[in-house]
């Protein structure tokens, strides 16, 4: 049973990453260069 529990959180886990990037992927990218961009100076 306890395995059972653990494939459950493990799918959700995997599943919200997914969402996650798919619809805050122009935001990291917009960060990732603003970071970039400091950097640099």
């Amino acid at each position: 049973m306890g395995w059972l529990i653990f494939l459950i959180i493990a799918v959700a886990v995997v599943a919200s990453v997914l969402w996650t990037r798919k619809y805050f992927r122009h935001e990291i990218d917009r960060a990732k260069r603003i970071n970039r961009s400091n950097k640099n100076q």
